[in-house]
């Protein structure tokens, strides 16, 4: 009988374990994942919308595409191209005569494509006012310590989640929700964290900026990489306009071959046709006028 029993017992368990659900895995850490993925010849691609809110107006105001290209230590290079949300319909009616023609002409340049070739700290600028601004036959303006994203950089997503530092600052005291993480990050915290964020706007935030929390929520896939997140934040952190800003970035192809390269040497200026090489004060127009 004991025996009879004990196989009972036996087979009984046995039947148990194999109906009981298996337990969940464990959330993949993120910032695991994403440094395994920083290996030199890999990288990922990205595409995102930034929309401009005031009041009860909502906005399209920028969307880019672009790929990142990995090293050991982080990113080695980039290809970015983002365009305002300008119609061949808005640009209708301008006057292109007398004093009014060169602003038209930098309004119809804005207007289109622009890209952005980044290797190391170097970047490859062309399209949008950068073509009213180059020498004949030249294509490319080459500056050193360039920005990641040229003038519209500065809008686009100040979360780079293939940072793992990044990753680690975003998900202090974050909560886990049922695709992701969500939270809140001051701009500070990202600005000392983020080399990308350093090199994409044009000034460091004011104080007052540095204070203010970007608010942001990231989707994971089952390998713990980010594959959406979206950031919000007020204007008022790129230091004009009003109102609040969202950046809606998809991440895809996690690990798949890259090789960015700089553009042909022939097509390159180190100057404007004017002769001056800084890009500070074409970096610095109004945006914000624009967007807000």
């Amino acid at each position: 009988m004991k025996r009879i029993l004990t196989g009972v017992a036996l087979a009984t368990t046995a039947a148990l374990v194999t109906a009981t659900p298996a337990l969940a895995a464990a959330p993949k850490d993120p910032v695991v994942a994403v440094k395994k993925q920083l290996v030199a010849g890999k990288g990922v691609k990205f595409t995102e919308r930034t929309t401009v809110s005031e009041g009860d107006v909502r906005d399209i105001f920028v969307r880019r595409s672009g790929t990142l290209q990995f090293k050991k230590s982080g990113i080695a290079a980039s290809d970015i191209t983002g365009k305002l949300n300008i119609k061949a319909s808005d640009l209708e009616g301008l006057d292109e005569s007398g004093e009014n023609a060169e602003l038209t002409a930098m309004i119809k340049a804005m207007a289109q494509p622009e890209r952005t070739i980044r290797i190391g700290t170097t970047s490859y600028i062309s399209g949008n006012i950068w073509a009213t601004m180059l020498p004949e036959g030249k294509t490319w303006f080459k500056a050193a310590n360039g920005p990641t994203g040229g003038l519209l950089g500065t809008f686009g997503q100040p979360l780079n989640l293939a940072e793992p530092a990044t990753v680690k600052t975003l998900l202090k005291g974050a909560k886990t929700t049922g695709s992701g993480y969500a939270g809140k990050t001051l701009v500070r915290d990202l600005w000392k964290a983020s080399p990308w964020l350093r090199a994409t706007w044009v000034d460091k935030p004011s104080a007052k900026a540095q204070k203010t929390a970007i608010s942001w929520r990231i989707t994971v896939n089952k390998a713990g990489l980010p594959t959406r997140v979206v950031a919000t934040f007020p204007m008022s952190v790129l230091g004009s306009g009003k109102g609040s800003v969202s950046v809606d970035t998809s991440y895809t192809g996690w690990g798949s071959p890259v090789s960015i390269k700089a553009p042909p040497a022939d097509e390159v200026a180190s100057q404007f046709k004017d002769g001056e090489s800084d890009i500070s004060d074409a970096l610095e127009l109004p945006l914000g006028s624009i967007a807000g």
